[in-house]
């Protein structure tokens, strides 16, 4: 019976193991949400960034798009194995702003909030390309 019960329990780990896999990487593949809104001097993108550190985070601004590229890893855990992988590792999304929308990128500021998302602020009239990338303990 001992046995039966070991085979039994490798095999839900090995399913487990092969959904979470597939589920990380439809989590890869989906683009990360994001809100748009804007003041009279800027527009400010705030996407979900959950697990993500400043430097694994890569923004570029082009043809009026916000596009976020974003690493992150999984941590061991002393004592702990992993049987269900379900959070992807690479994540990214872009967001438009309006076709009208005369903004200055060289300007942009991003800012990694520890609250798991990043804020990317475009202040209007310009153009160029990189955006640099702080974190920041507060949670506003």
């Amino acid at each position: 019976m001992g046995r039966l019960l070991d085979t039994g329990r490798a095999a839900v780990r090995g399913a487990l193991s092969k959904v979470g896999r597939g589920w990380s990487h439809v989590q890869e593949r989906r683009p990360l949400d994001s809100d748009l809104l804007e003041s009279d001097d800027a527009y400010l993108v705030v996407f979900d960034a959950p697990g993500v550190r400043g430097d694994d985070v890569e923004v570029r601004f082009s043809d009026h798009t916000i596009e976020v590229t974003m690493e992150r890893f999984r941590e061991p855990r002393a004592g702990f194995e992993t049987v269900f992988p379900g959070r992807g590792t690479t994540l990214s999304g872009s967001a438009d702003l309006p076709a009208d929308a005369d903004v200055n990128p060289d300007g942009a500021a991003a800012t990694l909030k520890r609250s798991g998302t990043l804020q990317v602020e475009i202040p209007k009239t310009g153009a160029a390309d990189a955006v640099p990338v702080t974190e920041s303990d507060d949670e506003d």
